[in-house]
């Protein structure tokens, strides 16, 4: 296995996931949000995002990390297995909040110049609010990820799925 796709929920780890195996593996790491949101948080247009994509996808090893749909097609035909962090919401909700939190504190830089807005904090919008998103996007993401699962189209796909962190270190670790 050397195409790897790392999925789940906002605040899940999956891009830190995705850096241990593209370290661990020596292969290159794409990550998906890095090609999306440009600076001022303009979004790429899709047609541009997807043959990012391709171009970092032709090779016979990468990892990539992101939960975007509509960067399935582009991805997913191509990978060999899907690494799901499928953790628990009062986890990914305590990470996420605790990563948003010291973001917004520390002005870190996301990509391309953007940092965290403190509208993170406070916001109703899931939209606008990236806990809130975490929040009301879990349960769906979560559907979405068993489906495929069970889709003939997605029947080449290695499914390595991990529930809790300490799942997940000790498959790190085995690399």
């Amino acid at each position: 296995m050397s195409r790897f796709v790392v999925v789940g929920t906002s605040g899940s780890g999956k891009t830190t996931v995705a850096r241990v195996i593209s370290e661990r593996l020596g292969i290159p790491h794409v990550e998906i949000d890095a090609l999306y949101h440009r600076p001022d948080w303009e979004w790429t247009p899709d047609a541009e995002l997807d043959a990012a994509l391709s171009r970092a996808t032709t090779g016979d090893a990468w990892v990539v990390d992101g939960n975007y749909s509509r960067t399935r097609p582009v991805t997913w035909p191509r990978a060999e297995s899907i690494v799901w962090l499928d953790y628990p919401k009062r986890l990914v909700m305590r990470r996420v909040t605790t990563r948003t939190l010291r973001r917004v504190l520390t002005r870190q830089e996301l990509w391309n110049g953007n940092r965290e807005p403190w509208t993170n904090l406070y916001r109703l919008d899931p939209e606008q609010n990236i806990i809130r998103w975490a929040w009301t996007t879990y349960d769906a993401n979560r559907q979405k990820y068993l489906e495929a699962q069970a889709d003939p189209q997605w029947a080449h796909l290695a499914w390595i799925v991990h529930s809790s962190p300490e799942e997940t270190k000790a498959w790190l670790t085995s690399l």
